[in-house]
């Protein structure tokens, strides 16, 4: 779907769908614990809806090792490979988009040690063995999805299990989320202050409803849109949730001032369209540091935020590992755009050309459906005017 965006502001009160992190979390929990309390919601994004296939086809009785079709969602098919080899004794899995691309090594590496059979061929990711009890070894700096994936795997092992980490933990606030999970279900982690976490084996997940929250990822794209000019109220956004992007407001507060910045954004790196958006209004030059694992993300985004906002007529320059804005009045338009199939870039995209002079189109918006089905209808809702093309 390509759109065509008339600049104008918007205005009127909006609450995000539910954090598709946690979601994510509860849906496993239901697995394992036996229960069925959550069903495919409409506004459920691309994402959930892999999630929810997968642990169906985990649930099927068979024989032989199950499919389990992840779609684009790294957090599906992270979080799904050692529970696979738990339940069933390894899976096959696939992806669409630019999934079956994202680095797996720190389950190769495991796998490696621990006599578990792994190919990788032709999109196609094929597991099979016995996960058993012991020690397991992890990078904390590549991605808390690998630890969230065996923090929910190793309770169910007829031993004791220790995850260490061999370097610092980033997106702290993830695994925090996912011990916040595990508690509700009645999963018992020690939490060794985030360097070794120790597990307990032969634990049973209990039946109970998991408190689900407004997800602060998307909020921060509509916390952005008022930043840069427009008028919204952001609805029913818990401030003590363990979702490590409520940082956003923290952020803001900075934004708001004038004079240069650093933002280190190793903890939140789903903020860093909305806050390269915001940058490039802010009085000053922000740079978004440590930022590298943005490259394997639905695009590379440290270079589609740079073409993206630069072709609207931001300043932006792309290093390595960083992003240094420099902020302007306003923004240019009157361009055409590629989404690059990367929801996180059509909604920076769209609230950008909010403040633009000149229309903006943008190709690819449907992309918005991967964790955010109804962000057009509420665009449209708050006075967002476009032409669907």
């Amino acid at each position: 779907m390509d759109i065509r965006i008339t600049p104008g502001p918007l205005e009127g009160a909006v609450t995000p769908p539910p954090s598709k992190s946690m979601v994510h979390r509860a849906i496993l929990s239901e697995l394992l614990s036996g229960s069925s309390g959550l069903t495919d919601r409409p506004d459920w994004s691309q994402d959930l809806v892999a999630t929810s296939r997968c642990t169906a086809a985990l649930k099927a009785a068979g024989h032989g090792l199950p499919l389990l079709d992840c779609g684009e969602s790294g957090s599906t098919l992270r979080f799904l490979i050692p529970v696979a080899l738990a339940l069933r004794g390894g899976g096959i899995f696939t992806g669409q988009g630019r999934l079956m691309e994202r680095p797996q090594q720190p389950y190769f590496d495991i796998f490696d040690e621990k006599g578990i059979f792994y190919e990788q061929k032709d999109g196609v990711l094929t597991v099979r063995g016995e996960l058993t009890p012991g020690e397991y070894r992890l990078p904390g700096n590549v991605s808390s999805q690998f630890i969230t994936g065996l923090l929910y795997a190793l309770p169910l092992l007829d031993g004791d299990s220790r995850i260490i980490l061999t370097s610092p933990l980033e997106s702290r606030g993830y695994v925090d989320m996912t011990l916040d999970v595990l508690r509700q279900s009645g999963i018992v982690v020690e939490d060794q202050d985030y360097t070794c976490f120790s597990i307990p084996g032969r634990q049973k997940y209990q039946k109970t409803v998991i408190a689900l929250e407004a997800d602060w990822s998307q909020a921060a794209f509509w916390y952005a849109a008022n930043e840069i000019g427009n008028h919204i109220h952001v609805l029913d956004m818990r401030k003590t949730s363990f979702q490590g992007d409520r940082i956003v407001l923290r952020h803001i507060t900075m934004l708001r001032g004038s004079g240069n910045l650093n933002i280190d954004v190793s903890n939140c790196p789903d903020l860093v369209p909305p806050l390269a958006l915001m940058a490039a209004f802010h009085d000053g030059t922000t740079r978004l540091v440590n930022a590298a694992r943005l490259r394997m993300k639905e695009s590379d985004r440290l270079t589609s935020v740079t073409k993206t906002l630069n072709a609207l007529g931001a300043q932006v320059e792309e290093g390595r590992d960083f992003l240094k804005i420099t902020g302007r009045d306003g923004l240019e338009g009157g361009v055409t755009v590629d989404c690059c199939n990367d929801h996180r870039i059509a909604m920076m995209a769209a609230l950008a050309a909010t403040r633009c002079r000149k229309p903006v189109t943008l190709v690819g918006a449907e992309c918005v459906k991967k964790s955010y089905p109804t962000f057009w209808e509420e665009y449209k809702r708050l006075g967002g005017k476009f032409d669907v093309l």
